[in-house]
Protein backbone atom coordinates (compact mmCIF):
# COMPACT_ATOMS: atom_id res chain seq x y z
CA UNK A 1 0.00 0.00 0.00
CA UNK A 2 1.01 3.51 -0.84
CA UNK A 3 1.70 5.58 2.92
CA UNK A 4 2.07 8.38 1.32
CA UNK A 5 -1.15 8.37 -0.50
CA UNK A 6 -3.02 7.36 2.45
CA UNK A 7 -1.33 10.37 4.26
CA UNK A 8 -2.32 12.67 2.09
CA UNK A 9 -6.36 11.96 2.23
CA UNK A 10 -5.31 11.81 5.96
CA UNK A 11 -4.50 15.36 5.98
CA UNK A 12 -6.45 16.60 3.62
CA UNK A 13 -9.21 16.04 5.78
CA UNK A 14 -7.38 17.23 9.04
CA UNK A 15 -6.83 20.25 7.09
CA UNK A 16 -9.99 21.60 6.23
CA UNK A 17 -12.30 20.00 8.92
CA UNK A 18 -9.53 21.53 11.66
CA UNK A 19 -9.46 24.55 9.99
CA UNK A 20 -13.19 25.14 9.94
CA UNK A 21 -12.75 23.63 13.83
CA UNK A 22 -10.78 26.71 14.70
CA UNK A 23 -12.51 28.94 13.06
CA UNK A 24 -15.01 27.85 15.45
CA UNK A 25 -17.68 26.54 12.77
CA UNK A 26 -19.13 23.18 12.99
CA UNK A 27 -18.39 20.13 11.16
CA UNK A 28 -22.14 19.52 10.76
CA UNK A 29 -21.80 22.88 8.16
CA UNK A 30 -19.70 21.14 5.54
CA UNK A 31 -22.09 18.67 5.21
CA UNK A 32 -24.62 19.50 2.56
CA UNK A 33 -26.85 16.87 0.72
CA UNK A 34 -27.97 18.98 -1.93
CA UNK A 35 -24.60 20.79 -3.09
CA UNK A 36 -22.72 17.25 -2.92
CA UNK A 37 -24.98 15.81 -5.61
CA UNK A 38 -25.23 19.37 -7.51
CA UNK A 39 -21.17 18.96 -7.34
CA UNK A 40 -20.53 15.31 -7.56
CA UNK A 41 -23.53 14.52 -10.02
CA UNK A 42 -22.84 17.36 -12.24
CA UNK A 43 -18.81 15.92 -12.64
CA UNK A 44 -19.85 12.62 -13.34
CA UNK A 45 -22.11 13.28 -15.76
CA UNK A 46 -20.30 16.18 -17.52
CA UNK A 47 -17.27 13.54 -17.55
CA UNK A 48 -19.32 10.45 -18.58
CA UNK A 49 -20.36 12.47 -21.40
CA UNK A 50 -17.11 13.19 -22.75
CA UNK A 51 -15.88 9.64 -22.13
CA UNK A 52 -16.08 6.28 -24.08
CA UNK A 53 -17.40 2.88 -21.52
CA UNK A 54 -14.25 1.50 -22.50
CA UNK A 55 -11.87 4.41 -21.58
CA UNK A 56 -14.31 5.15 -18.69
CA UNK A 57 -13.86 1.35 -17.24
CA UNK A 58 -10.12 1.61 -17.47
CA UNK A 59 -9.59 4.75 -15.81
CA UNK A 60 -11.94 3.92 -12.61
CA UNK A 61 -10.11 0.32 -12.32
CA UNK A 62 -6.88 2.44 -11.99
CA UNK A 63 -7.88 4.60 -9.41
CA UNK A 64 -6.68 1.68 -7.51
CA UNK A 65 -2.74 2.00 -8.24
CA UNK A 66 -3.04 5.53 -6.20
CA UNK A 67 -3.07 3.40 -3.21
CA UNK A 68 -1.89 0.06 -3.77
CA UNK A 69 0.49 1.07 -7.28
CA UNK A 70 1.66 -2.01 -9.31
CA UNK A 71 5.05 -3.10 -7.75
CA UNK A 72 8.05 -1.83 -10.37
CA UNK A 73 11.51 -2.05 -9.73
CA UNK A 74 14.41 -1.13 -12.21
CA UNK A 75 16.79 -2.89 -9.51
CA UNK A 76 15.22 -6.32 -10.08
CA UNK A 77 14.56 -5.86 -13.44
CA UNK A 78 17.97 -5.13 -14.43
CA UNK A 79 18.94 -8.18 -12.48
CA UNK A 80 16.30 -10.39 -14.79
CA UNK A 81 18.12 -9.07 -17.68
CA UNK A 82 21.11 -9.92 -16.46
CA UNK A 83 20.38 -13.76 -15.61
CA UNK A 84 19.06 -13.99 -19.05
CA UNK A 85 21.99 -12.90 -20.59
CA UNK A 86 24.31 -15.07 -18.49
CA UNK A 87 22.06 -17.74 -19.19
CA UNK A 88 21.78 -16.55 -23.04
CA UNK A 89 25.71 -16.80 -22.91
CA UNK A 90 26.10 -20.21 -21.82
CA UNK A 91 22.98 -21.97 -23.86
CA UNK A 92 22.17 -19.95 -26.34
CA UNK A 93 19.24 -17.69 -26.80
CA UNK A 94 17.34 -20.91 -27.51
CA UNK A 95 18.14 -21.35 -23.79
CA UNK A 96 15.94 -18.58 -22.54
CA UNK A 97 12.85 -20.52 -24.02
CA UNK A 98 11.92 -21.81 -20.39
CA UNK A 99 12.24 -18.89 -18.78
CA UNK A 100 10.33 -17.27 -21.39
CA UNK A 101 6.75 -19.79 -20.84
CA UNK A 102 7.60 -18.64 -17.05
CA UNK A 103 8.55 -15.19 -17.27
CA UNK A 104 5.02 -13.26 -15.36
CA UNK A 105 5.46 -9.97 -17.21
CA UNK A 106 3.47 -10.01 -20.22
CA UNK A 107 6.02 -7.28 -21.90
CA UNK A 108 9.27 -9.27 -20.72
CA UNK A 109 7.33 -12.67 -21.74
CA UNK A 110 6.70 -11.04 -25.17
CA UNK A 111 10.62 -9.65 -25.29
CA UNK A 112 11.80 -13.33 -23.88
CA UNK A 113 9.71 -15.03 -27.31
CA UNK A 114 11.44 -12.75 -29.65
CA UNK A 115 14.92 -13.64 -28.58
CA UNK A 116 13.59 -17.36 -29.18
CA UNK A 117 12.63 -17.05 -32.29
CA UNK A 118 15.60 -15.36 -33.56
CA UNK A 119 14.46 -12.00 -34.75
CA UNK A 120 16.51 -9.38 -36.04
CA UNK A 121 17.28 -6.76 -33.35
CA UNK A 122 15.22 -4.08 -35.26
CA UNK A 123 12.27 -6.19 -35.55
CA UNK A 124 12.32 -6.78 -31.86
CA UNK A 125 12.89 -2.65 -31.14
CA UNK A 126 9.48 -2.17 -33.54
CA UNK A 127 7.21 -4.48 -31.71
CA UNK A 128 8.48 -3.93 -28.27
CA UNK A 129 8.17 -0.19 -28.63
CA UNK A 130 4.83 0.07 -30.71
CA UNK A 131 3.44 -2.17 -27.43
CA UNK A 132 5.21 0.79 -25.17
CA UNK A 133 3.76 3.25 -26.92
CA UNK A 134 0.33 2.44 -27.20
CA UNK A 135 0.23 1.03 -23.93
CA UNK A 136 1.19 4.44 -22.57
CA UNK A 137 -1.04 6.58 -24.30
CA UNK A 138 -4.18 4.21 -23.34
CA UNK A 139 -3.27 4.81 -19.55
CA UNK A 140 -2.19 8.29 -20.02
CA UNK A 141 -5.64 8.70 -21.73
CA UNK A 142 -7.01 7.05 -18.49
CA UNK A 143 -5.30 9.61 -16.35
CA UNK A 144 -6.62 12.80 -17.98
CA UNK A 145 -9.94 11.24 -17.44
CA UNK A 146 -9.15 12.37 -14.01
CA UNK A 147 -7.59 16.05 -14.99
CA UNK A 148 -11.45 16.59 -16.70
CA UNK A 149 -13.14 15.84 -13.96
CA UNK A 150 -10.48 18.60 -12.01
CA UNK A 151 -11.74 21.04 -13.94
CA UNK A 152 -15.18 20.35 -14.38
CA UNK A 153 -15.81 19.85 -10.17
CA UNK A 154 -15.13 23.91 -9.85
CA UNK A 155 -17.22 24.93 -12.35
CA UNK A 156 -20.13 22.83 -11.34
CA UNK A 157 -19.74 24.08 -7.66
CA UNK A 158 -20.38 27.62 -9.14
CA UNK A 159 -23.37 26.82 -10.50
CA UNK A 160 -24.32 25.14 -7.55
CA UNK A 161 -23.38 28.47 -5.38
CA UNK A 162 -25.45 30.31 -8.40
CA UNK A 163 -28.78 27.97 -7.76
CA UNK A 164 -28.29 28.66 -4.24
CA UNK A 165 -28.53 32.10 -4.80
CA UNK A 166 -31.19 32.08 -6.73
CA UNK A 167 -33.31 30.52 -3.77
CA UNK A 168 -32.32 33.34 -1.58
CA UNK A 169 -33.31 36.14 -4.13
CA UNK A 170 -36.42 34.23 -4.43
CA UNK A 171 -37.50 33.37 -0.55
CA UNK A 172 -36.17 37.19 0.38
CA UNK A 173 -39.72 36.94 1.98
CA UNK A 174 -38.90 33.54 4.08
CA UNK A 175 -36.63 34.19 6.26
CA UNK A 176 -36.15 30.70 7.46
CA UNK A 177 -35.57 29.28 3.78
CA UNK A 178 -32.72 31.92 3.64
CA UNK A 179 -29.98 29.40 5.70
CA UNK A 180 -30.15 26.81 3.34
CA UNK A 181 -29.81 28.80 0.49
CA UNK A 182 -27.03 30.42 1.48
CA UNK A 183 -25.39 27.09 2.67
CA UNK A 184 -25.90 24.99 -0.58
CA UNK A 185 -24.16 28.36 -2.58
CA UNK A 186 -20.69 28.45 0.04
CA UNK A 187 -20.86 24.94 0.73
CA UNK A 188 -21.45 23.92 -3.44
CA UNK A 189 -18.26 26.24 -4.15
CA UNK A 190 -16.28 24.66 -1.54
CA UNK A 191 -16.94 20.83 -3.05
CA UNK A 192 -15.83 22.07 -6.36
CA UNK A 193 -12.64 23.38 -5.42
CA UNK A 194 -12.16 20.68 -2.70
CA UNK A 195 -12.59 17.93 -5.32
CA UNK A 196 -10.74 19.54 -7.94
CA UNK A 197 -7.75 20.41 -6.12
CA UNK A 198 -7.52 17.32 -2.88
CA UNK A 199 -8.73 14.42 -5.28
CA UNK A 200 -9.05 14.64 -9.21
CA UNK A 201 -5.70 16.65 -9.77
CA UNK A 202 -3.97 14.42 -7.37
CA UNK A 203 -5.21 11.52 -8.54
CA UNK A 204 -4.28 12.06 -12.02
CA UNK A 205 -0.99 13.67 -11.37
CA UNK A 206 -0.02 10.11 -9.05
CA UNK A 207 -1.55 8.17 -12.14
CA UNK A 208 1.14 10.17 -14.20
CA UNK A 209 3.93 9.59 -11.79
CA UNK A 210 3.25 5.30 -11.66
CA UNK A 211 3.30 5.48 -15.78
CA UNK A 212 6.26 7.30 -16.41
CA UNK A 213 8.29 4.84 -14.02
CA UNK A 214 6.64 1.87 -15.56
CA UNK A 215 7.35 3.29 -19.25
CA UNK A 216 11.22 3.70 -17.88
CA UNK A 217 11.11 0.60 -16.60
CA UNK A 218 10.32 -1.21 -19.86
CA UNK A 219 12.23 0.75 -21.77
CA UNK A 220 15.17 -0.43 -19.88
CA UNK A 221 13.74 -3.80 -20.74
CA UNK A 222 13.88 -3.62 -24.52
CA UNK A 223 17.48 -2.23 -24.04
CA UNK A 224 18.45 -5.18 -21.83
CA UNK A 225 16.88 -7.38 -24.41
CA UNK A 226 18.56 -5.77 -27.39
CA UNK A 227 21.72 -5.86 -25.91
CA UNK A 228 20.82 -9.78 -25.11
CA UNK A 229 20.68 -9.94 -28.86
CA UNK A 230 23.67 -8.31 -30.19
CA UNK A 231 25.50 -10.80 -27.80
CA UNK A 232 26.85 -8.15 -25.63
CA UNK A 233 29.12 -9.20 -21.83
CA UNK A 234 26.84 -9.81 -19.24
CA UNK A 235 28.76 -6.75 -17.21
CA UNK A 236 28.18 -4.15 -20.42
CA UNK A 237 24.48 -4.46 -19.75
CA UNK A 238 24.38 -4.33 -16.36
CA UNK A 239 26.27 -0.92 -16.80
CA UNK A 240 24.18 0.29 -19.65
CA UNK A 241 21.14 -0.51 -17.67
CA UNK A 242 22.21 1.15 -14.62
CA UNK A 243 22.05 4.09 -16.46
CA UNK A 244 18.35 4.32 -15.87
CA UNK A 245 18.58 4.10 -12.21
Amino acid sequence: MDILSLLGVILAFVAILGGNLLEGGAISSLFNGPAALIVIGGTLAATILQTSWPLLKRAFSQVRWVFFPPYISLEDGIGKVIDWSVKARKQGLLGLEGLAEKESERFARKGLQLLVDGAETETIRSIMEVDLDSREQRDLESARVFEAMGGYSPTIGIIGAVMGLIQVMTNLEDPQSLGSGIATAFVATIYGVALANLLFFPVANKLRGILRERTRYEDMMIDGIIAIAEGENPKSIELRLRGFL
